[in-house]
Protein backbone atom coordinates (compact mmCIF):
# COMPACT_ATOMS: atom_id res chain seq x y z
CA UNK A 1 0.00 0.00 0.00
CA UNK A 2 0.50 3.60 -0.45
CA UNK A 3 0.05 6.84 1.76
CA UNK A 4 -0.78 10.14 1.69
CA UNK A 5 1.70 12.52 2.97
CA UNK A 6 0.03 13.50 5.38
CA UNK A 7 -0.34 10.74 7.56
CA UNK A 8 2.31 10.48 9.96
CA UNK A 9 4.65 7.17 10.01
CA UNK A 10 6.91 6.25 12.42
CA UNK A 11 9.67 5.08 10.13
CA UNK A 12 11.92 6.59 7.50
CA UNK A 13 10.10 8.38 6.05
CA UNK A 14 8.69 12.16 6.50
CA UNK A 15 5.59 13.64 6.83
CA UNK A 16 5.27 17.12 5.23
CA UNK A 17 1.82 17.41 3.76
CA UNK A 18 3.52 18.59 0.68
CA UNK A 19 5.58 21.59 2.44
CA UNK A 20 9.54 22.41 2.32
CA UNK A 21 8.69 23.69 5.64
CA UNK A 22 7.60 20.38 7.33
CA UNK A 23 10.89 18.11 6.01
CA UNK A 24 12.88 17.21 8.86
CA UNK A 25 12.78 14.11 11.08
CA UNK A 26 9.81 11.94 10.76
CA UNK A 27 6.98 11.60 13.28
CA UNK A 28 7.98 9.42 16.55
CA UNK A 29 4.85 7.58 16.20
CA UNK A 30 2.26 6.00 13.61
CA UNK A 31 -0.69 7.30 12.97
CA UNK A 32 -3.36 5.24 14.36
CA UNK A 33 -4.93 4.07 10.85
CA UNK A 34 -1.27 3.29 9.59
CA UNK A 35 -1.10 1.49 12.89
CA UNK A 36 -3.73 -0.92 12.38
CA UNK A 37 -2.86 -1.42 8.36
CA UNK A 38 0.63 -3.07 9.82
CA UNK A 39 -1.56 -5.26 12.26
CA UNK A 40 -3.76 -6.06 9.15
CA UNK A 41 -0.35 -7.26 7.80
CA UNK A 42 -0.19 -4.48 5.42
CA UNK A 43 3.08 -3.31 3.53
CA UNK A 44 3.57 0.39 3.31
CA UNK A 45 6.14 0.80 0.11
CA UNK A 46 6.19 4.36 0.50
CA UNK A 47 3.97 7.55 0.74
CA UNK A 48 2.33 9.61 -2.38
CA UNK A 49 2.30 13.22 -3.20
CA UNK A 50 -1.08 15.22 -2.47
CA UNK A 51 -2.20 18.62 -3.01
CA UNK A 52 0.29 21.11 -0.75
CA UNK A 53 -1.87 21.18 2.82
CA UNK A 54 -4.38 19.44 1.81
CA UNK A 55 -5.51 21.68 -1.05
CA UNK A 56 -6.21 24.09 1.80
CA UNK A 57 -3.48 26.90 0.90
CA UNK A 58 -4.98 29.42 -2.04
CA UNK A 59 -7.91 29.42 -4.31
CA UNK A 60 -5.71 29.73 -7.67
CA UNK A 61 -4.28 26.02 -6.65
CA UNK A 62 -3.27 23.00 -9.18
CA UNK A 63 -4.26 20.21 -7.40
CA UNK A 64 -1.45 17.54 -7.51
CA UNK A 65 1.37 20.57 -6.56
CA UNK A 66 3.14 20.52 -3.55
CA UNK A 67 6.29 22.43 -3.41
CA UNK A 68 8.01 19.04 -1.96
CA UNK A 69 6.68 17.11 -4.75
CA UNK A 70 5.80 18.89 -7.70
CA UNK A 71 2.91 18.56 -10.12
CA UNK A 72 1.20 14.52 -10.00
CA UNK A 73 0.15 13.80 -13.06
CA UNK A 74 -2.75 11.74 -14.51
CA UNK A 75 -1.84 8.34 -15.79
CA UNK A 76 -4.65 8.26 -18.50
CA UNK A 77 -3.67 11.61 -20.11
CA UNK A 78 -0.05 13.11 -18.62
CA UNK A 79 -1.16 16.61 -19.19
CA UNK A 80 -4.37 16.15 -16.95
CA UNK A 81 -4.95 17.32 -13.79
CA UNK A 82 -5.64 13.86 -10.91
CA UNK A 83 -7.24 16.51 -8.98
CA UNK A 84 -7.46 16.78 -5.43
CA UNK A 85 -6.29 16.62 -2.24
CA UNK A 86 -5.36 12.90 -2.66
CA UNK A 87 -3.49 13.25 -6.36
CA UNK A 88 -0.98 10.87 -5.80
CA UNK A 89 -3.37 8.70 -3.81
CA UNK A 90 -5.82 8.18 -7.03
CA UNK A 91 -2.57 8.09 -9.61
CA UNK A 92 -0.79 5.43 -7.72
CA UNK A 93 -3.42 3.14 -7.70
CA UNK A 94 -4.64 3.62 -11.11
CA UNK A 95 -1.16 2.87 -12.65
CA UNK A 96 -1.02 -0.56 -10.45
CA UNK A 97 1.89 0.99 -8.20
CA UNK A 98 0.00 -0.78 -5.43
CA UNK A 99 -3.01 -2.82 -4.37
CA UNK A 100 -4.61 0.55 -2.36
CA UNK A 101 -3.53 3.61 -1.02
CA UNK A 102 -5.22 5.89 1.76
CA UNK A 103 -6.50 9.11 1.11
CA UNK A 104 -7.79 11.94 3.26
CA UNK A 105 -10.95 13.93 2.38
CA UNK A 106 -12.47 17.56 3.83
CA UNK A 107 -14.74 17.50 0.49
CA UNK A 108 -13.81 15.82 -2.14
CA UNK A 109 -10.77 14.59 -1.98
CA UNK A 110 -10.63 11.14 -1.79
CA UNK A 111 -13.64 10.77 -4.40
CA UNK A 112 -12.72 13.29 -7.10
CA UNK A 113 -8.85 11.99 -7.00
CA UNK A 114 -10.39 8.69 -7.53
CA UNK A 115 -13.08 9.65 -10.22
CA UNK A 116 -10.80 11.18 -12.58
CA UNK A 117 -8.19 8.67 -12.15
CA UNK A 118 -10.33 5.76 -13.05
CA UNK A 119 -10.55 3.89 -9.16
CA UNK A 120 -13.01 3.29 -6.42
CA UNK A 121 -12.46 5.63 -3.45
CA UNK A 122 -14.20 5.41 0.13
CA UNK A 123 -14.65 8.74 2.31
CA UNK A 124 -16.10 7.53 5.39
CA UNK A 125 -18.45 8.83 7.76
CA UNK A 126 -15.85 11.09 10.23
CA UNK A 127 -15.68 9.18 12.75
CA UNK A 128 -15.00 5.73 11.36
CA UNK A 129 -11.90 5.91 10.89
CA UNK A 130 -9.30 7.82 13.19
CA UNK A 131 -7.66 11.14 11.95
CA UNK A 132 -5.12 10.46 15.10
CA UNK A 133 -1.57 11.50 13.76
CA UNK A 134 -3.17 12.95 10.59
CA UNK A 135 -1.91 16.57 9.54
CA UNK A 136 -5.54 18.15 9.65
CA UNK A 137 -7.95 20.83 7.89
CA UNK A 138 -11.27 19.94 9.80
CA UNK A 139 -11.94 17.86 13.10
CA UNK A 140 -15.75 18.37 11.79
CA UNK A 141 -15.07 17.29 8.12
CA UNK A 142 -11.68 15.37 8.39
CA UNK A 143 -11.73 11.42 7.18
CA UNK A 144 -9.54 8.80 6.20
CA UNK A 145 -10.54 6.05 3.42
CA UNK A 146 -9.16 3.90 1.03
CA UNK A 147 -8.83 4.31 -2.28
CA UNK A 148 -8.53 0.93 -4.77
CA UNK A 149 -9.03 -0.92 -8.16
CA UNK A 150 -12.03 -2.65 -6.85
CA UNK A 151 -14.57 -2.33 -4.12
CA UNK A 152 -13.46 -5.58 -2.96
CA UNK A 153 -9.79 -3.85 -2.34
CA UNK A 154 -11.74 -0.75 -0.82
CA UNK A 155 -13.99 -2.98 1.22
CA UNK A 156 -10.85 -4.62 2.50
CA UNK A 157 -8.46 -1.40 3.19
CA UNK A 158 -11.84 -0.16 5.25
CA UNK A 159 -12.05 -2.78 7.43
CA UNK A 160 -8.81 -2.64 8.68
CA UNK A 161 -9.21 1.10 9.36
CA UNK A 162 -12.72 1.16 11.19
CA UNK A 163 -13.19 1.52 14.97
CA UNK A 164 -12.83 3.34 17.92
CA UNK A 165 -9.48 4.94 18.62
CA UNK A 166 -9.21 6.79 22.14
CA UNK A 167 -6.34 9.32 20.21
CA UNK A 168 -9.31 10.65 18.15
CA UNK A 169 -12.95 11.15 20.33
CA UNK A 170 -15.02 11.33 17.18
CA UNK A 171 -14.22 7.74 16.59
CA UNK A 172 -16.58 7.27 19.88
CA UNK A 173 -19.81 7.89 17.42
CA UNK A 174 -18.71 4.73 15.60
CA UNK A 175 -19.08 2.15 18.62
CA UNK A 176 -21.68 -0.59 17.61
CA UNK A 177 -21.53 0.96 14.21
CA UNK A 178 -18.95 -0.30 12.30
CA UNK A 179 -17.87 -3.46 11.00
CA UNK A 180 -15.19 -5.61 11.26
CA UNK A 181 -15.31 -7.00 7.92
CA UNK A 182 -17.00 -5.06 4.94
CA UNK A 183 -16.48 -7.53 2.47
CA UNK A 184 -19.45 -9.22 4.14
CA UNK A 185 -21.80 -6.45 2.43
CA UNK A 186 -20.18 -7.22 -1.24
CA UNK A 187 -23.52 -8.56 -3.11
CA UNK A 188 -23.78 -9.21 -6.55
CA UNK A 189 -27.95 -8.33 -6.60
CA UNK A 190 -27.85 -5.57 -4.29
CA UNK A 191 -29.00 -3.16 -6.79
CA UNK A 192 -32.31 -4.99 -6.58
CA UNK A 193 -35.16 -3.55 -4.83
CA UNK A 194 -32.78 -0.63 -4.08
CA UNK A 195 -34.34 2.77 -3.61
CA UNK A 196 -32.08 4.78 -5.37
CA UNK A 197 -32.66 9.06 -5.78
CA UNK A 198 -31.27 11.30 -8.29
CA UNK A 199 -30.34 14.57 -7.28
CA UNK A 200 -30.53 16.74 -10.40
CA UNK A 201 -30.47 20.35 -9.20
CA UNK A 202 -26.93 21.53 -8.61
CA UNK A 203 -24.92 17.86 -9.37
CA UNK A 204 -26.43 17.57 -12.72
CA UNK A 205 -25.56 19.77 -15.96
CA UNK A 206 -22.54 20.99 -15.77
CA UNK A 207 -20.83 18.72 -18.04
CA UNK A 208 -22.17 17.41 -21.44
CA UNK A 209 -19.54 14.60 -21.60
CA UNK A 210 -20.18 13.51 -17.54
CA UNK A 211 -24.01 13.95 -17.58
CA UNK A 212 -24.50 10.92 -20.45
CA UNK A 213 -22.01 8.46 -18.93
CA UNK A 214 -24.37 9.39 -15.53
CA UNK A 215 -27.23 8.71 -17.44
CA UNK A 216 -26.30 5.55 -18.74
CA UNK A 217 -25.23 4.75 -15.08
CA UNK A 218 -28.85 5.65 -13.77
CA UNK A 219 -30.16 3.14 -16.74
CA UNK A 220 -27.80 0.34 -15.95
CA UNK A 221 -29.04 0.46 -11.97
CA UNK A 222 -32.86 0.08 -13.06
CA UNK A 223 -31.88 -2.63 -15.70
CA UNK A 224 -30.38 -4.30 -12.38
CA UNK A 225 -33.54 -4.26 -10.35
CA UNK A 226 -33.31 -0.40 -8.57
CA UNK A 227 -36.21 1.59 -7.64
CA UNK A 228 -35.01 4.91 -9.46
CA UNK A 229 -36.57 8.41 -8.03
CA UNK A 230 -35.90 10.92 -10.33
CA UNK A 231 -35.66 13.44 -9.46
CA UNK A 232 -34.77 13.29 -5.72
CA UNK A 233 -33.06 16.78 -5.23
CA UNK A 234 -31.91 18.18 -2.10
CA UNK A 235 -33.65 20.30 -0.85
CA UNK A 236 -31.14 22.70 0.58
CA UNK A 237 -28.66 22.19 -2.67
CA UNK A 238 -28.71 26.38 -3.88
CA UNK A 239 -27.94 26.95 -0.34
CA UNK A 240 -25.22 24.42 0.45
CA UNK A 241 -23.34 25.53 -2.30
CA UNK A 242 -23.90 29.59 -1.94
CA UNK A 243 -23.86 29.48 2.13
CA UNK A 244 -20.25 30.52 3.06
CA UNK A 245 -21.19 28.68 6.56
CA UNK A 246 -18.51 25.64 5.19
CA UNK A 247 -15.85 27.50 4.75
CA UNK A 248 -16.12 30.13 7.85
CA UNK A 249 -15.93 26.36 9.95
CA UNK A 250 -12.75 25.18 8.05
CA UNK A 251 -10.55 28.24 8.60
CA UNK A 252 -11.49 28.82 11.76
CA UNK A 253 -11.09 24.36 12.36
CA UNK A 254 -7.77 24.74 10.61
CA UNK A 255 -6.43 27.61 12.79
CA UNK A 256 -6.80 25.26 15.69
CA UNK A 257 -6.65 22.02 14.49
CA UNK A 258 -2.92 22.83 12.91
CA UNK A 259 -1.62 24.50 15.81
CA UNK A 260 -2.68 21.40 17.63
CA UNK A 261 -1.01 18.95 15.58
CA UNK A 262 2.25 20.75 14.98
CA UNK A 263 2.12 20.70 19.05
CA UNK A 264 3.30 17.28 18.28
CA UNK A 265 5.63 17.53 15.46
CA UNK A 266 8.63 18.60 18.37
CA UNK A 267 11.25 18.42 16.15
CA UNK A 268 10.25 20.51 13.93
CA UNK A 269 10.84 24.52 13.88
CA UNK A 270 7.58 25.40 12.36
CA UNK A 271 4.76 25.26 15.36
CA UNK A 272 1.97 27.65 14.43
CA UNK A 273 0.03 28.41 11.23
CA UNK A 274 1.76 32.36 11.66
CA UNK A 275 5.00 30.51 11.14
CA UNK A 276 4.10 28.37 8.22
CA UNK A 277 3.33 31.81 6.79
CA UNK A 278 6.58 33.64 7.87
CA UNK A 279 8.04 30.55 5.87
CA UNK A 280 6.38 30.71 2.91
CA UNK A 281 7.40 34.11 2.50
CA UNK A 282 11.04 33.63 2.85
CA UNK A 283 10.63 31.01 0.56
CA UNK A 284 8.47 32.34 -1.89
CA UNK A 285 10.60 31.00 -4.96
CA UNK A 286 9.95 27.45 -3.93
CA UNK A 287 6.43 27.57 -1.84
CA UNK A 288 4.40 30.48 -3.72
CA UNK A 289 5.89 30.59 -7.47
CA UNK A 290 2.75 29.54 -9.20
CA UNK A 291 -0.32 30.40 -6.23
CA UNK A 292 -0.12 32.39 -2.93
CA UNK A 293 -1.15 30.95 0.43
CA UNK A 294 -4.61 33.64 0.80
CA UNK A 295 -6.33 30.80 2.57
CA UNK A 296 -3.76 30.71 5.41
CA UNK A 297 -3.65 34.14 5.77
CA UNK A 298 -7.50 34.18 6.13
CA UNK A 299 -7.35 31.26 8.61
CA UNK A 300 -4.70 32.84 10.51
CA UNK A 301 -7.17 35.99 10.88
CA UNK A 302 -9.71 33.75 12.81
CA UNK A 303 -10.09 33.54 16.79
CA UNK A 304 -10.72 30.69 19.22
CA UNK A 305 -13.06 27.98 18.44
CA UNK A 306 -15.85 29.48 21.38
CA UNK A 307 -16.32 32.72 19.20
CA UNK A 308 -20.47 32.33 18.27
CA UNK A 309 -19.64 33.03 14.69
CA UNK A 310 -17.64 30.16 14.34
CA UNK A 311 -20.54 28.14 16.41
CA UNK A 312 -23.48 29.70 14.32
CA UNK A 313 -21.49 28.83 10.80
CA UNK A 314 -21.05 25.15 12.41
CA UNK A 315 -24.97 24.72 13.35
CA UNK A 316 -25.84 26.55 10.19
CA UNK A 317 -23.52 23.68 8.33
CA UNK A 318 -24.54 20.66 9.79
CA UNK A 319 -28.48 21.68 9.67
CA UNK A 320 -28.44 22.55 5.50
CA UNK A 321 -26.37 19.26 4.92
CA UNK A 322 -28.31 16.99 7.49
CA UNK A 323 -32.07 17.74 8.73
CA UNK A 324 -32.84 20.14 5.82
CA UNK A 325 -30.45 18.31 3.27
CA UNK A 326 -29.59 14.75 2.82
CA UNK A 327 -31.77 13.52 5.48
CA UNK A 328 -34.74 15.37 4.53
CA UNK A 329 -34.59 13.86 1.18
CA UNK A 330 -34.15 10.42 2.18
CA UNK A 331 -36.70 10.67 4.95
CA UNK A 332 -39.63 11.84 2.05
CA UNK A 333 -38.68 9.37 -0.77
CA UNK A 334 -37.51 6.34 1.82
CA UNK A 335 -34.22 6.14 -0.18
CA UNK A 336 -31.29 3.79 0.33
CA UNK A 337 -28.57 6.11 -1.45
CA UNK A 338 -28.74 9.22 -3.69
CA UNK A 339 -26.00 8.62 -6.66
CA UNK A 340 -24.90 11.88 -8.45
CA UNK A 341 -21.55 12.16 -10.74
CA UNK A 342 -18.49 12.47 -9.01
CA UNK A 343 -17.01 15.35 -11.36
CA UNK A 344 -16.30 16.32 -15.14
CA UNK A 345 -13.42 14.74 -16.79
CA UNK A 346 -10.00 15.78 -16.10
CA UNK A 347 -9.07 19.16 -16.98
CA UNK A 348 -5.68 20.38 -18.36
CA UNK A 349 -2.80 20.61 -15.63
CA UNK A 350 -2.76 24.67 -16.13
CA UNK A 351 0.12 26.06 -12.91
CA UNK A 352 -0.33 29.74 -14.68
CA UNK A 353 -4.52 29.95 -13.81
CA UNK A 354 -4.99 27.10 -11.26
CA UNK A 355 -7.68 24.47 -11.36
CA UNK A 356 -10.29 24.01 -14.14
CA UNK A 357 -13.42 22.79 -11.85
CA UNK A 358 -16.35 22.72 -13.22
CA UNK A 359 -18.67 21.00 -10.42
CA UNK A 360 -19.16 18.23 -8.61
CA UNK A 361 -21.52 16.65 -5.80
CA UNK A 362 -19.31 15.85 -2.66
CA UNK A 363 -20.22 19.02 -0.73
CA UNK A 364 -23.11 17.95 1.03
CA UNK A 365 -21.90 14.68 2.51
CA UNK A 366 -18.98 16.86 3.17
CA UNK A 367 -20.25 19.30 5.42
CA UNK A 368 -22.58 16.85 7.25
CA UNK A 369 -20.05 14.07 7.97
CA UNK A 370 -21.59 11.53 5.83
CA UNK A 371 -20.30 8.94 3.61
CA UNK A 372 -19.78 8.92 -0.21
CA UNK A 373 -18.43 5.41 -2.64
CA UNK A 374 -17.38 6.35 -6.26
CA UNK A 375 -17.13 4.09 -8.52
CA UNK A 376 -15.70 4.55 -12.29
CA UNK A 377 -18.94 4.58 -14.20
CA UNK A 378 -17.75 5.71 -18.17
CA UNK A 379 -14.84 7.49 -19.92
CA UNK A 380 -15.06 10.70 -22.06
CA UNK A 381 -12.54 10.80 -25.15
CA UNK A 382 -10.67 8.22 -22.72
CA UNK A 383 -10.91 10.29 -19.19
CA UNK A 384 -12.40 8.33 -16.78
CA UNK A 385 -15.63 9.78 -14.76
CA UNK A 386 -17.36 8.34 -11.63
CA UNK A 387 -20.38 7.87 -10.46
CA UNK A 388 -20.75 8.86 -6.44
CA UNK A 389 -23.01 6.47 -4.13
CA UNK A 390 -24.35 8.83 -1.21
CA UNK A 391 -25.73 8.10 1.92
CA UNK A 392 -26.91 8.80 5.96
CA UNK A 393 -24.20 8.28 8.33
CA UNK A 394 -22.44 4.75 8.99
CA UNK A 395 -24.53 3.45 6.17
CA UNK A 396 -21.15 2.06 4.64
CA UNK A 397 -22.79 -1.46 4.23
CA UNK A 398 -25.17 -0.02 2.30
CA UNK A 399 -23.23 1.99 0.04
CA UNK A 400 -20.70 -0.71 -0.44
CA UNK A 401 -23.59 -3.19 -1.54
CA UNK A 402 -24.94 -0.37 -4.14
CA UNK A 403 -21.21 0.46 -5.21
CA UNK A 404 -20.13 -3.24 -5.54
CA UNK A 405 -23.37 -4.76 -7.70
CA UNK A 406 -23.10 -1.78 -9.72
CA UNK A 407 -19.32 -2.47 -10.19
CA UNK A 408 -19.52 -5.78 -11.35
CA UNK A 409 -23.00 -5.04 -13.33
CA UNK A 410 -21.18 -2.51 -15.70
CA UNK A 411 -17.33 -3.37 -15.41
CA UNK A 412 -16.31 -0.16 -16.62
CA UNK A 413 -13.19 0.47 -15.38
CA UNK A 414 -10.08 0.14 -18.09
CA UNK A 415 -6.57 0.80 -17.07
CA UNK A 416 -4.26 3.87 -17.83
CA UNK A 417 -2.12 3.61 -21.08
CA UNK A 418 -0.26 6.58 -19.68
CA UNK A 419 -1.22 8.80 -23.01
CA UNK A 420 0.68 12.34 -22.94
CA UNK A 421 -2.79 13.94 -24.42
CA UNK A 422 -5.77 12.25 -24.39
CA UNK A 423 -6.82 11.19 -28.03
CA UNK A 424 -9.63 13.49 -29.52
Amino acid sequence: MLIKENIDTADQMMTTAGSLALVGPPPSRDATVVKRLRDAGAVILGKTNLSEWANFRSFHSSSGWSGRGGQTCNPYALDRNPCGSSSGSGAAVAANFCAAALGTETDGSIVCPSSTNGVVGIKPTVGLSSRAGVVPISHSQDTVGPMARTVADAAIVLSALAGVDSRDGATEASAGRFLADYTRCLDLDGLKGARIGIPRKSYYGYSEEMDKIAEEAVRAMRDAGAVIVDPADIPTAQEINSDPAEFEVLLYEFKADLNAYLATRRDLPVRTLAQLIEFNEVHAEEELKYFGQEIFLLAEEKGPLTEQVYLDALERSHRLSRQEGLDAIMDQHQLDALVAPTGSPAWPTDLVNGDHYLGGSSSPAAMAGYPLITVPAGYSFGLPIGITFMGRAFSEPTLIKLAYAFEQVTRARRPPRFLNTIDY
